[in-house]
Formats: structure tokens, sequence, C-alpha cells
């Protein structure tokens, strides 16, 4: 094989050594799988033209190349989403069955944790899901961010103290979660009030994600009454004249844990995430994402 083959044959190997990492970094940061996609795309690019000869660390340089994107690019969508019509939801992420086997990787990329990273300050953001999520130093991400230590470490300081006042870090069984989520299901399904009303907690939040689409509620709905006659009655106005004969649903593997999949003529609708409380085994809150550009990646299948 010819030297410059050779060589850029192993670049192509060192990306892809790292490009799990690099979606993951950059789906966290972003909460959108398509922009993640772009930003490792756009990472290649950038990695395709540098010397490698100075390239000490493929992994390092690759992540401080995919973690700038993107920041630069939560920056811009920030004003974006502030024009959001409704509440904005992270984009789903199918997973495999393999990331549910560790309980930390899979809390720092469920809806609950997703939601909660939406508030931080971009830079917070970036700083939790290097240290949080993959255990980076702090000398390594001030190095990234180029930026000192100390002040890496005050911005992980303050990202806990937030994500910590807004999300129990509580591990609910998997299993609880799975029939909780099955049954929500079927009762959504069978527009069934009273199987609803005993499943949700009496201040359960529903947020519903349909970039204005007609019906969708453009501010939360709580309280377990309201919320089960939105499930029941308000969605399939969401859903539109597909939904008129609702009755298509299954549960699948989405942001490494089980969630609602309303289908309806072979058509993905909607996916609905249940977060389960883990003392009274009811529904505390429901993210309904109905927003059809953030349903492809579901439909296409897991993401290992």
């Amino acid at each position: 094989m010819p030297a410059a083959t050779e060589a850029e044959a192993m670049e192509v190997a060192d990306f892809e050594k790292h490009r799990e990492l690099m979606f993951g970094v950059a789906y966290r940061v972003l909460g959108s799988v398509a922009d993640a996609e772009d930003v490792v795309q756009e990472s290649w690019l950038r990695w395709s033209r540098v010397d490698h000869h100075w390239v000490v660390d493929p992994q390092s340089f690759l992540v401080q190349v995919v973690t700038r994107l993107s920041l630069d690019r939560l920056r811009r969508a920030k004003a974006r989403r502030e024009e959001y019509v409704g509440p904005w939801l992270p984009e789903p992420l199918p997973t495999g069955l393999e990331l549910e086997e560790g309980a930390e990787l899979a809390d720092s990329v469920s809806m609950a944790m997703m939601v909660v990273l939406e508030t931080l300050s971009p830079l917070e953001r970036v700083v939790f899901v290097l240290r949080e999520a993959f255990q980076f130093s702090f000398a390594e991400i001030a190095g990234i961010l180029g930026r000192s230590e100390t002040a890496v470490r005050q911005l992980a300081r303050r990202a806990r103290s937030h994500v910590r006042d807004r999300r129990l870090r509580f591990h609910q069984d998997r299993r609880v979660c799975r029939q909780v989520t099955e049954r929500f299901l079927a009762a959504c399904l069978g527009a069934d009030l009273d199987g609803l009303l005993n499943l949700l907690a009496p201040d359960v939040t529903v947020w519903v994600d349909g970039n204005g689409r007609r019906g969708a509620a453009k501010t939360p709905v709580q309280g377990a009454g309201k919320v089960s006659r939105l499930l029941v009655h308000g969605l399939r106005r969401v859903l539109g004249p597909q939904a008129a004969g609702l009755g298509g649903g299954t549960i699948a593997e989405v942001n490494g844990g089980p969630a609602a999949l309303i289908v309806a003529e072979g058509k993905l609708l909607a996916v609905l995430v249940v977060d389960v409380d883990r003392f009274s085994d009811r529904v505390s809150k429901v993210w309904i994402i109905a927003n059809e550009d953030k349903l492809g990646s579901v439909e296409e299948g897991g993401r290992a």
C-alpha cells in the first residue's frame, strides 16, 4: 500500500474509532440528532485537512473540535429556540439496550436530563456533559475550551447545583418504568380516562412539542384531570386526520429508557416519554414530541 494511501486509511480509522464519542458529546450539548450528525460531519472535514503529523492524541483533538463546533452551534440555536412556537423539547434519540447497562450513561441522555440541560448556559452545559457524562478531567476540559482550570471548576459547580435542584438522581427500576409506560400507552390509545387518572400523579405536568401544530398546548399543562383529558382528546387533535382511527402503538428504547410510540397507518406520529416517580410508581412528567421534523431518527431505528 502506498504511504499516502496508508496514511489516509489511518486517518479514517482514527476518526471512526471516536465517532460515537463525538456524536455522544454533540447530541448531549445540542439536544438534536440532526445537528449532532452535522457537527460530526463538519469535524471530519476539519480532521481531513489537518496535518496529522502534529496530532499527538487523536481523541483529544477530535473531542476539542466537536465540542467547540457544538458550542458555537448551540449559541446560535438558543436564539432560534426562543422563537419556537410552544415548548421546545430535545429530539428523541433511539438507543440500544447496551446503553441501559450503564445507569449513569443512560441517565445522562434521558429525556428528563436533556430537558434540564436546556436550562443551563451553553458553557455550563458543555462542561457538565464533558465532566459528568464522559468523565473528562477539569484540566482536559480547560484545554478543550481554552479556559483556565479554575474557571472550568466554577462552571462545573454551578451546573451541578442547577441540575441537582431540578432533577432528583434516583434511578427508577427499569421493569417498573416499562410496565408503567405500557399501561400509559394502552390508556392513551384506549381513551381510558379512569385508567390514566390511576396512573398519573396529582401534580403531573405535560409538555407538547408540536412547533405550532394545531391543537398543541403552547404552555405546560399541569394536574391529573387536565392532563388526562389532554391525552385522551387533545392528543388526537394535535396528531391530525391520521389519528382518527388511532389504535397503533409500541414501546421502544429512546433516550436510555422505554418510550411510547404512537403509530397510525405505518407512520410515526408522536413519541411520548414519561418520568415515573420512584416512590409512588406514578407518572409525574410527560414529554410529547409531535414535531414531524424530530421523529426521523426514531423511525429509522436504534443507535447503539
